[in-house]
């Protein structure tokens, strides 16, 4: 299941900078701002697991 998580967030995350940059060459600063916090709510789901991963080991 740790797999599929980490795969997941990563999709996330380039999710999020596909809408930053998106809404960047469009000028929609709304858009931008979305991409940049899917950005960062996927970097902090790794970060989730790779602290679960040096507890696994």
């Amino acid at each position: 299941m740790g797999t599929d998580d980490k795969i997941n967030n990563k999709a996330e995350e380039l999710k999020g900078k596909a809408k930053e940059k998106v809404g960047h060459a469009t000028g929609d600063e709304e858009l931008e701002a979305e991409g940049h916090a899917d950005q960062t709510k996927g970097n902090l789901k790794q970060a989730g697991e790779k602290i679960k991963d040096v507890f696994r080991s």
